[in-house]
């Protein structure tokens, strides 16, 4: 009974909230692209920035409730078409992790949900992601100095787990914009300093990929290897995309024309050179990273993407609401 009238007086603040935002802004439509990456079983403090299943949930949640989620292609039709439903949202996961499909379907489809997923064919079958293995190096090096300066990186200091997130975060944003030798060299070292661990298989096989687009989710390009689209050759971006579209066709049997810049800052990890790299591939709209709402004056090799960061339930969808007026 609480919860039911929690539910009510939250779902009429949001409303009164939507109202004064809609004669503020002429009820222009919009639509906002949430954005997700890894979902946890729980949450970890080396990875704070992912949420674990049960704030995924809640978040799912307060969006059935309370805003019109829609599949991604779906939507983009229906703002083009100027039919878009108001507080229109859609979903979409990075990069390919297992747990899109082993623990966020299952609750997308609980809620009777879809997603679109972008996915760097890669590191499917067994293979982690560079940052991933940076994280897990970390986690297990020993407390004390690690002297990273053979790989042009600083000496760092571990004594606590603060320290190993705050380390962690700083490598990986620091090496993306490194060649792939120096992000695989800064790796190895780290792996080989935290010594014999683990290695949780982190990424979607291509079973996976095939249930999830079996089961109504859309499948997206995100390059082969992920690289900062600026920091390469555009003849290899272009080979990039064009692969990774053949690899994901040949295992949905489905055309793949959705495509999101790895990291995708525009004027940081791709350019204009890009774009046109993106239709050359075939593609029919690319995603950045922004947190900006998606309106019919879009460009649609620029469409915009985030996520909320807030952590109840109310402060996450009034930020929504304000993110949708803009």
């Amino acid at each position: 009974m609480a919860s039911s009238l929690k539910h009510r007086v939250e779902s009429h603040l949001l409303r009164l909230l939507e109202r004064q935002i809609s004669r503020r802004k002429g009820g222009n439509e919009r639509l906002f692209i949430l954005i997700y990456h890894r979902i946890l079983d729980i949450p970890d403090p080396m990875r704070s920035s992912d949420p674990d299943i049960a704030s995924f949930r809640w978040q799912m949640e307060a969006l059935v409730r309370n805003f019109n989620v829609l599949p991604l292609s779906q939507a983009l039709n229906q703002l083009q078409s100027g039919n878009l439903p108001p507080r229109s949202i859609s979903i979409t996961f990075d990069d390919g992790y297992k747990s899109t499909h082993d623990l966020a379907m299952p609750i997308l489809k609980e809620f009777n949900l879809s997603a679109t997923v972008f996915i760097a064919t890669d590191y499917l079958d067994g293979s982690n992601m560079w940052n991933d293995r940076i994280i897990e190096a970390i986690r297990h090096i020993r407390p004390g100095t690690v002297d990273l300066t053979s790989c042009g990186f600083d000496v760092y200091t571990i004594k606590n787990q603060t320290d190993r997130a705050m380390i962690a975060d700083q490598l990986v944003n620091a090496v993306k914009y490194r060649s792939s030798e120096q992000r695989f060299a800064l790796t190895r070292q780290l792996e080989q300093l935290a010594g014999a661990m683990s290695h949780e298989e982190l990424m979607l096989s291509k079973v996976m990929i095939k249930n999830l687009s079996d089961n109504g989710f859309e499948i997206g390009g995100h390059t082969v290897t992920h690289p900062i689209l600026l920091k390469i050759k555009d003849e290899e971006g272009l080979n990039e995309m064009i692969q990774c579209k053949q690899t994901l066709e040949s295992i949905t049997g489905k055309p793949v024309d959705l495509f999101a810049y790895p990291n995708g800052k525009a004027g940081l990890d791709y350019d204009q050179r890009h774009i046109e790299l993106a239709k050359t591939a075939g593609y029919r709209a690319a995603f950045c990273t922004s947190l900006d709402t998606v309106s019919t004056n879009t460009d649609l090799f620029q469409i915009p993407r985030g996520c909320p960061w807030d952590k109840t339930p109310l402060m996450f969808q009034i930020r929504l609401l304000r993110w949708l007026a803009q």
